[in-house]
């Protein structure tokens, strides 16, 4: 049943519906849904997968997605709400379940190698063939990412429909601090005495060790997939541990600095350049600026990731600039950098050929020797692999779906009469942003992502709803601020008065 892994790691996938269930029985709905996806992703193995013939493979993601979704239609005795209220969500959503098959028709011809053509007369030559041919796509391909779409996004629909008030989205933040605390022991151990944990537990080390290597020493991977998971998982944890402190009154000033500290520490042991750079940048924003300027540089953040590719690929990214400015800091870093640009360089001329749909799976958007069928290729951005699979359709659809909250978020909180957005709420879009920025270099899209996403887009709604409500009733009407909030006012207390019209910042 299971593709690699010990009986400890069956168990542990076979075991996680019940702990999921356990959740929603003694936990409130958002904070079962928070833990049944968090720690699914923080706990189970990597790689393992429990194969079943025709249907898609049971892992650390589709488990715990699909167990949290069964435990949210019993607790709501219904089925949520799956579709977004406005009506480009919707298109997005539709070209998102409609592209992969398109993908599929379009790629039904195998891709073959050692092929000499003379005119219309075309010779194989086995002369040094290491690979004959990458296979055509099936209409079963279609069916069976198709799924794997819609199981990767429960989180998405879940948090839309569950996640609607300011108090529910500050869980989150408070889940991430807790995850932080729990985490840290294993990252502290694996720090001093090597990634070991996944091996002795689970019987096999999840990724090449060599990659755990930094430094003079270790950074940890624990049950992730990579040391740079682990490092941007630190990074959510310090931006949700600042949230907390700047809201400190006097007397939790301090131990909420030091829980700052703390999990900044955590993002250094890393050892990753990437989640300490975003930690300088992010945390002080976060720290200096209002919630609605966070939101303004969030949804700035997602229209340059959205149109990142078209940027890419007509030379206005500064790939020189950048490996010169990283080279100035750290020499490897730059290689590396340089590397993936390189790489990256070659795919975009290889997919060229297929833009709109792309190549689909089996590697097939890989460039490849046409003589051997041999590629020295890595790819490590979700963005390339994204394009590269499911053309710029499947992009616009993946990432719209991703930046429409952080759009929709930022449009609301603008409107004159929008209630203000609390701290937590802009937290977690820069977070959300943040991840976004990750995926252009790295391929840490999460169900936790998703999570963070539909709780955003679903505050969003109700932001929207409780702004236009205020609009029609006019200035001397309640506020609808405390729509989006579970806390009430006193009886006998007066309303706070309306905030002045609200410019774009």
């Amino acid at each position: 049943m299971l593709n690699i892994g010990n009986s400890v790691a069956l168990l542990a996938l076979l075991a996680w519906p019940l702990v999921v269930f356990a959740l929603f029985r003694v936990l409130t709905l958002e904070r079962a849904l928070i833990w049944s996806i968090l720690g699914g992703y923080m706990a189970l193995p990597q790689v393992s997968q429990i194969n079943l013939p025709g249907i898609p493979a049971f892992d650390k993601v589709t488990i715990p997605n699909l167990a949290a979704f069964i435990g949210c239609l019993i607790v709501l005795g219904r089925f949520p709400a799956i579709l977004p209220e406005s009506r480009i969500g919707k298109v997005i959503l539709a070209v998102f379940v409609i592209s992969p098959a398109a993908t599929v028709l379009y790629n039904l011809e195998p891709v073959q190698f050692g092929v000499a053509s003379f005119g219309s007369f075309q010779v194989l030559n086995p002369n040094a063939l290491e690979r004959f041919q990458l296979p055509g796509m099936r209409a079963y391909d279609a069916v069976s990412a198709l799924t794997r779409q819609i199981l990767l996004m429960l989180p998405f629909f879940l948090a839309r429909a569950i996640f609607r008030s300011a108090d529910s989205l500050r869980e989150i933040v408070v889940a991430l601090i807790v995850a932080g605390f729990i985490y840290s022991l294993p990252m502290l151990f694996e720090v001093r005495f090597s990634p070991q944990l996944h091996t002795w537990i689970y019987g096999f080390f999840q990724h090449d060790f060599g990659q755990a290597m930094r430094a003079g020493g270790f950074r940890p991977l624990v049950f992730m997939p990579h040391g740079i998971w682990v490092a941007f998982f630190a990074f959510m944890c310090v931006m949700a541990a600042a949230s907390l402190l700047r809201q400190s009154g006097p007397e939790s000033r301090g131990r909420n600095l030091l829980i700052t500290l703390f999990m900044a520490g955590l993002v250094v042991i890393c050892k990753t350049m990437g989640a300490i750079v975003m930690m300088l940048i992010f945390v002080p924003i976060l720290l200096i600026l209002r919630p609605r300027q966070h939101l303004a540089l969030a949804a700035l953040i997602a229209l340059v990731v959205l149109a990142y590719p078209l940027l890419r690929g007509s030379g206005l990214v500064p790939t020189d600039a950048l490996v010169a400015q990283v080279a100035a800091i750290n020499p490897d870093r730059a290689q590396s950098l340089e590397y993936r640009f390189d790489m990256e360089d070659r795919i975009l001329i290889h997919v060229e050929q297929k833009m709109l749909l792309g190549w689909g799976g089996w590697g097939r958007f890989i460039p490849h020797d046409p003589q051997t069928g041999l590629s020295d290729v890595v790819v490590d951005g979700n963005w390339i692999i994204t394009i590269g699979h499911y053309g710029w359709l499947g992009y616009l659809a993946l990432f719209g779906l991703l930046t429409l909250p952080l759009l929709k978020l930022w449009w609301h909180a603008r409107k004159p009469f929008a209630p203000p957005v609390p701290l937590p709420v802009s937290a977690l879009a820069l977070i959300l942003s943040a991840n976004l920025f990750d995926l252009l270099p790295n391929d840490t899209l999460i169900p936790f992502t998703w999570l963070i996403a539909g709780a955003i887009l679903g505050y969003a709604e109700e932001l929207g709803r409780a702004a236009d409500k205020a609009r029609i009733a006019g200035p001397k009407a309640r506020h609808p601020a405390m729509e989006l909030n579970t806390k009430t006012a006193q009886p006998g207390k007066h309303a706070a008065a309306p905030p002045p019209r609200r410019t774009v910042l």
